[in-house]
């Protein structure tokens, strides 16, 4: 009898593993819009981008017109990757840096009454971490890519 529980189970899990992929590109899809709009609203007011960078964002050991180069370039380069799924990893890595960055430039964000901004920035942390283990998934250009030169992902031994 739980034999056969257990393999009613295997069953369900099963059905829901071949959901992955498509979880996965959500995930990718969701997080590079958010940066990835964010980046477009850089470009498209440069000079409010610097006065932020100059005033308010304190990026340690980056002068701040480098920092605004530098953040716009990660948030506008590293969401392309992560939703296309092409170098998905170095991608969500890269991201992920640009994502604490953020957070560690902007320490208004620990003094609001209202914690939903770092909050937020957490969720996107999480999912940017979780693409960086985990990689983006079988529907994604890696994929595709590997797959052309046929060739498999390593495994964990």
């Amino acid at each position: 009898m739980l034999r056969n529980l257990i393999q009613r189970v295997l069953v369900l899990t099963g059905l829901v593993d071949r959901l992955q992929p498509v979880a996965l590109l959500a995930l990718r899809l969701y997080v590079s819009s958010v940066f990835f709009r964010s980046g477009l609203v850089k470009l498209s007011d440069w000079s409010a981008t610097l006065a932020l960078f100059h005033d308010e964002y304190k990026v340690p050991l980056l002068p701040p017109d480098v920092a605004a180069c530098v953040g716009a370039f990660g948030e506008l380069t590293f969401p392309v990757l992560i939703a296309l799924g092409l170098m998905g990893r170095f991608g969500a890595a890269g991201l992920f840096v640009v994502n604490v960055m953020a957070v560690v430039s902007y320490p208004q964000l620990f003094g609001f009454d209202c914690p939903a901004g770092l909050q937020m920035h957490v969720v996107w942390g999480a999912i940017l971490l979780a693409l960086s283990v985990f990689g983006p998934g079988g529907l994604s250009l890696d994929r595709l890519i590997l797959k052309r030169m046929d060739l498999r992902p390593a495994l964990a031994a």
